[in-house]
Formats: structure tokens, C-alpha cells, sequence
């Protein structure tokens, strides 16, 4: 892996980054240099004097359509800037996209940054996806005014999990979707708050006891609130059972 992760993201919005990406954890690294990110204009590909980058869509319908030609200009541009990082994946940030899991985070995270294109109007030519080879990813099950937020939180899910951004390595391997699970409950000081206990076996000190009690909440809370997950969870726990 680069010693530095990069992203570049292209948008009609650069103004609108590094945002939430410059506080924090995701600030912190990209001050020390863990990782860099460059925000492009996608207007800047744009060949009249008004800076157009959409059109009306074929066949008709409302709304406008971000141009094949101008997008494809911006990417070439962006991956001619970046020399090396060329083979970095090329990914559109869309809700009809492949889910953003914890498992696609990590890949992302493992390898040399990302080139993220935000959507804007009522989506992108086809063509450009077929011919620049763009991922579609989604953030959700729910339409966004335009792909920059999603962007941000790709990018922020990918920087944390780059080494020596999080406090304790081990914090990443206990967080929710790790081993397909939500995370356990949590807590800290007071002991007793407006009538509730910290439970006992938290403060028991007998380690092992405490596992297996954060293993059981976890398995608990996930039946209840993503049978979807618990599936994926039963499923890769039986598999290993039969190796």
C-alpha cells in the first residue's frame, strides 16, 4: 500500500470539502499526512463560456443529466494529475449503486485511495460509466441532492481505518459489522445514572466473562435489528464450523 492515501473527488462543489473531513480523526491524519485530498471542479472541463455540464435527458422527462463528454474530460484530467495513482478505483457515488458495506471500506482502505465522482441533477450519462469503468456505490436506500455527502462519508469511513488514525488497532475489530455483528452496548461513568446500573459483569474484572457477555449482546442486538446481517453472521459461523 502508498504510504499516503489519496482521493480525489470530482464535483460541481469543491467549495464543500474537506468539510466535516478536516476535524477530527480524518483532520488530524490529513494534516500529518496519512492521507491527502484533492477536490476538483468538474466545470473546469467544460468547453463554453457558461460552464454547462448538463443537458436535458434523451427522451424526454424532467430534469437535467450530467454530460458523458464533459465527465469523462474531468476524470481524464483528474487521473493525468495524479501520474501514479492512476489505477486507483473509479467510483460514482449513486443510490442505485453497490451497497457501501464495512467489507468494501476495508478493500478501499487497503489499497492506494480512490477517485469519487458526486452525481448531481437527475444522474449521469450511461455512457461515461461504461466507457471510464465507474463503480456505482451507495450509501443508502435514499436520494441525496448530490454525492458529495456520500462522498464524505466514504472517505471518512476508509481514513480511519488507515494505519495509526485510530487511537488502539483493536477498536476497529470490536466496531459494529465486524464479523457481520452490531456493535455491543457501551458505557462508562457514572456508575449509576437516573436509576440505571452499569452491569455488574462490566466491572467484574474477569475478562473472559466480559467477552462473552459483549459477544452476547452483540448476537442479541443483531437478531433483533438486522436479521439481514444475522443471516450473513450464521452463515460465515457454519461454514467455519464445517473447515
Amino acid at each position: 500500500m502508498n504510504s499516503t492515501w489519496h482521493a480525489t473527488v470530482l464535483t460541481l462543489f469543491p467549495e464543500m470539502f474537506p468539510g466535516p473531513l478536516g476535524v477530527s480523526l480524518a483532520g488530524k491524519a490529513l494534516a500529518a499526512r496519512v492521507w491527502s485530498l484533492e477536490a476538483r471542479d468538474i466545470r473546469d472541463s467544460a468547453t463554453d463560456r457558461h460552464r454547462s455540464v448538463d443537458d436535458t435527458p434523451a427522451g424526454g422527462g424532467p430534469g437535467m443529466v450530467l454530460r458523458a463528454d464533459i465527465l469523462a474530460a474531468a476524470i481524464d484530467a483528474a487521473e493525468a494529475s495524479a501520474g501514479a495513482r492512476e489505477n486507483r478505483p473509479r467510483l460514482l457515488m449513486s443510490p442505485r449503486g453497490r451497497p457501501l458495506t464495512q467489507s468494501l471500506v476495508r478493500q478501499l482502505a487497503a489499497g492506494p485511495g480512490a477517485l469519487i465522482i458526486c452525481g448531481r441533477f437527475e444522474g449521469v450519462d450511461q455512457r461515461v460509466i461504461e466507457a471510464r469503468q465507474l463503480e456505482e456505490v451507495s450509501v443508502g436506500d435514499y436520494v441525496l441532492s448530490g454525492g458529495e455527502i456520500a462522498a464524505m462519508a466514504l472517505v471518512d469511513a476508509c481514513v480511519r481505518l488507515l494505519p495509526g488514525v485510530m487511537g488502539k488497532a483493536e477498536s476497529a475489530s470490536e466496531e459494529s459489522f465486524s464479523d457481520s455483528l452490531l456493535e455491543f452496548p457501551q458505557y462508562t461513568r457514572p456508575q449509576a445514572f437516573e436509576g440505571r446500573q452499569i452491569p455488574a459483569i462490566l466491572s467484574s474484572g474477569d475478562h473472559a466473562k466480559v467477552a462473552s457477555w459483549r459477544r452476547a449482546e452483540a448476537e442479541a442486538l443483531t437478531r433483533a435489528r438486522r436479521p439481514d446481517l444475522w443471516e450473513v453472521h450464521e452463515n460465515a459461523s457454519k461454514s467455519t464450523t464445517k473447515e
